[in-house]
């Protein structure tokens, strides 16, 4: 079985799926299930002057594993949490030899009075500092200077796409913390009930934040900026669930993971079966370790790839593997496919554009590229 154990930040993780601050770690002992549920480290959520106004209702399905949700910081007020909750978490810790993470925002104002409060916490190993609301870049800035000043405990910040080129901010941050989280939710989104046409979610025009599945893309793609432009670690967060996704994220440049909405879709033995997988498909693609394929996306893209606008090849159908489903004639514009009913699948090559559709939506990988494997969802 694969190494999955990892080190960030002189931590020792004993494996890189952690909670994301969110729901799924909303006091105490959610922290404990967490752990029992196979969690490398613990992270708490997020904690500010006073606890959170959450709309109701805050949380709805979106698509097969996203969510949209107007979920803000702790709905817990910072005493329970200095008085009860960080025990209990801290405990669960210790008695599972996992480290634990406090999360707390935002301005650079409520920084300074949290941050000595909660660093005085015997327990508590790190911070991650969530900047999602304060502004612009100055503002952020501000408020990791500000939280520097108050303590000692490395400082992890949190990032948000809303800010742009996150490898710039992360630059800019990189002289006053220890490592990045990438990436907050996205939005806001909107999400109309059309039999009375009224919001589904509680805030005011029904506006939230997306996360899970869908948010996948975008969070790879800010792990990636940031670790190509920082030295320090990242935490990749963002539509993880199964153990290809941390592969994805490790390689993209990744040091740990946080998960929050796979674990509220599926309970917190998901952060264990996230482990698993991806130990499984190391041990099969002949890695001895996750710290083997972190970063290999980094390398192996350098500054950039060739932009390809000519058509250089045709996928090529593996028969064994076409179970002639259909789809494939179905997704392409091109009609360079021929699939019929109960028939082997058929690659026009004078038609095909080589857009690649057809790979990703094959179940069985029986689509590929002439000298490679195939890239459907198997």
């Amino acid at each position: 079985m694969a190494n999955m154990s990892v080190d960030f930040l002189g931590m020792h993780f004993r494996n890189p799926v952690l909670p994301a601050a969110g729901p799924n770690v909303r006091d105490g002992e959610s922290l404990r299930r967490a752990a029992e549920g196979g969690a490398g480290a613990l992270l708490a959520k997020t904690v500010s002057v006073q606890a959170a106004p959450v709309p109701r209702t805050h949380m709805m399905k979106f698509g097969q594993q996203g969510m949209l949700n107007t979920e803000l910081w702790t709905e817990l007020t910072l005493e329970q949490w200095l008085d009860e909750e960080y025990a209990v978490g801290i405990a669960a810790a210790r008695e599972h030899g996992i480290p634990f993470i406090a999360s707390m925002g935002y301005t650079a104002e409520e920084l300074r009075e949290i941050g000595p409060k909660v660093a005085a916490i015997d327990g508590i190993d790190a911070v991650e500092v969530t900047i999602h609301y304060t502004g612009g870049a100055e503002k952020v800035e501000a408020g990791v200077i500000a939280l520097r000043e108050v303590i000692d405990l490395p400082i992890i910040a949190k990032l948000s796409p809303h800010y742009g080129d996150l490898g710039e901010l992360a630059a800019r941050l990189e002289p006053h913390v220890d490592a990045f989280t990438c990436i907050n939710s996205f939005g806001p989104t909107l999400a109309i009930d059309i039999e009375t046409a009224k919001p589904i979610l509680g805030s005011q025009f029904g506006y939230g934040w997306i996360s899970g599945e869908p948010l996948k893309p975008l969070a790879l793609r800010c792990v990636f900026e940031v670790a190509r432009r920082v030295s320090k670690p990242v935490m990749g967060v963002g539509g993880i669930s199964t153990g290809r996704d941390l592969i994805e994220h490790f390689m993209a440049g990744a040091s740990a993971v946080g998960i929050c909405t796979a674990v509220m879709y599926e309970g917190h033995g998901v952060y264990g079966k996230i482990v698993r997988e991806a130990s499984e498909w190391l041990d099969e693609h002949g890695y001895s370790s996750i710290r083997d394929v972190q970063g290999l996306f980094l390398k192996n893209i350098g500054e950039g790839q060739e932009v390809v606008i000519e058509t250089r090849m045709q996928p090529r159908v593996v028969e064994d593997l076409c179970i002639r489903c259909t789809a494939c004639e179905r997704v392409c514009m091109f009609d360079a496919i021929t699939a019929p009913p109960g028939e082997i699948a058929r690659v026009h090559e004078e038609k095909c554009f080589q857009c690649g559709l057809c790979l990703t939506v094959c179940p069985t990988g029986a689509l590929v590229w002439p000298q490679g494997e195939g890239l459907g969802g198997h």
